[in-house]
């Protein structure tokens, strides 16, 4: 009979094990431990090496779960919680909860080599209120449209190491050999930078488009996909420098400090450029160049405010691109269901789709049916993704109220980003709004749907164009 501990140590003797026919012997182990276990826990033994536990729960629900465990509720979670968003590796916070006082989590810094979470924006839907709300004096950076990249660099000389990680932790490091190279050559003993990559066209010295961008998320041709489409990260923050963790310092200290490491950097690792300003005239003069360069719009950030790691709020607000009869930004949907195609569509598999959003409580809630936006070839990619992420009953997670159950419930792991023309009040879907003339634009490749656009800002944004 095994214990957890037993499966905890052959699954670490795995991971650490190297050298010649190493991976044969990591199969063998493998085949063991399997034959030592139930179908049941077999089923998720196998999902821990590559990362895809899929159990119905988030590391939310986890960090509740510390809280409840120390002290008996949750009113441990802030402090748990905030050792997290600095060291997101759930099992090292489990560790450390479990071993040590509060006072000990409370002083966990961010590390070269662990990814730190992300700080999120908020939107606001002129430069007037932007101003008003961030200023007086407020930092403008243009608003790339590539994929979030964390970008750690820690050792020196032939030790010298780098990893890079996706706005959702992924370590995608082996993708990108042109951002390690350069990130190898920083002047700095160690280091985390928060940026953005995106593919640039060297020909037309312009950025190309997301859809071509996010080619290069790939494990096959990464060489060759490298020349074709080379990447340029613009690095807007940086975490951590040359031993000392920097999170809590104000944004514009950062900022300095990121000048002196970036300031002449012109190759593959460059800085963003900013502008300091205090007037929405300067705002949208800024907004309207970079929107000519062919980029989203812009970032407005708070001077004074740390860098919320895991946090969303008004330190940093985005202004994006949209036409005269939009909803003022895009919205990321959760994909809960699908619809059997019909007619022409019955070929594709698929002919619609439900979408949802997330709550606060974890659970998500219905808010538009998509049917269009979609070429051809990308209602049968879809069908594919319908076909490998069908579940037989309904997720318990999902609300849905009195709009049409779909033909095929799917678990959810795929996010679309939508535009629609209005927001609008909605009886029939449980997040109480519905999306008028929806059209898909992209998929989200680069984000879970934890991080879709969650029914507090389709809130906001619903308040957005109401004025």
């Amino acid at each position: 009979k095994l214990f957890v501990e037993d499966v905890y140590k052959k699954l670490h003797q795995m991971a650490v094990e190297g050298g010649k026919d190493s991976q044969e012997r990591k199969l063998e182990a493998m085949a063991d431990l399997l034959k030592e276990v139930d179908p049941l826990s077999a089923k998720y033994i196998v999902r821990i090496p590559v990362g895809k536990l899929r159990l119905g729960f988030s590391d939310a629900t986890i960090l509740d779960a510390l809280s409840l465990m120390k002290v008996g509720d949750k009113s441990a979670r802030k402090t748990i919680e905030g050792a997290y968003n600095v060291l997101s590796d759930i099992g090292k916070i489990a560790q450390q909860v479990k071993s040590h006082s509060f006072e000990h989590l409370a002083r966990e810094h961010a590390v070269p080599g662990i990814p730190v979470r992300t700080s999120l924006s908020e939107r606001l839907p002129t430069a007037e209120k932007i101003i008003e709300k961030v200023g007086p004096k407020v930092a403008v950076e243009p608003k790339y449209d590539g994929f979030r990249t964390q970008v750690h660099v820690w050792g020196a000389g032939k030790v010298r190491e780098v990893r890079l990680f996706s706005r959702n932790h992924e370590n995608v490091t082996p993708m990108f050999p042109e951002i390690i190279e350069a990130a190898k050559k920083l002047p700095i003993e160690d280091g985390i930078f928060d940026g953005e990559a995106i593919g640039f066209d060297p020909e037309t010295k312009r950025f190309v488009l997301f859809q071509q961008t996010v080619q290069r998320k790939r494990k096959h041709d990464v060489e060759s996909k490298s020349q074709q489409i080379p990447l340029k990260v613009f690095v807007f923050d940086v975490l951590y420098l040359n031993g000392e963790d920097v999170i809590a310092r104000p944004f514009s200290e950062r900022r300095k400090l990121l000048e002196e490491v970036l300031g002449k950097s012109v190759g593959t690792i460059m800085l963003t450029r900013q502008l300091v300003i205090e007037k929405s005239g300067e705002l949208k003069s800024a907004f309207d160049e970079y929107i000519k360069e062919g980029l989203e719009g812009v970032m407005a950030k708070k001077l004074d405010a740390p860098y919320a790691a895991g946090g969303r709020g008004f330190h940093w607000v985005k202004y994006k691109k949209h036409t005269e009869g939009e909803v003022f930004d895009t919205i990321d949907c959760v994909l809960m269901g699908a619809y059997r195609g019909r007619g022409k569509r019955a070929g594709f598999g698929v002919g619609g789709f439900l979408l949802g959003v997330p709550g606060k409580d974890g659970k998500y809630y219905s808010i538009s049916n998509l049917g269009t936006g979609l070429s051809d070839a990308q209602f049968r990619t879809m069908n594919k993704v319908v076909e490998k992420l069908k579940t037989e009953n309904k997720p318990e997670e999902y609300f849905v109220g009195g709009t049409r159950t779909p033909d095929v419930w799917v678990s959810p792991k795929v996010v679309l980003e939508v535009l629609a023309d209005e927001i609008t009040s909605s009886p029939r879907h449980t997040s109480k709004y519905s999306l008028r003339f929806p059209r898909l634009i992209k998929v989200r490749e680069d984000k879970n749907p934890d991080q879709a656009t969650t029914v507090h800002e389709v809130e906001t944004l619903y308040g957005m164009q109401a004025k």
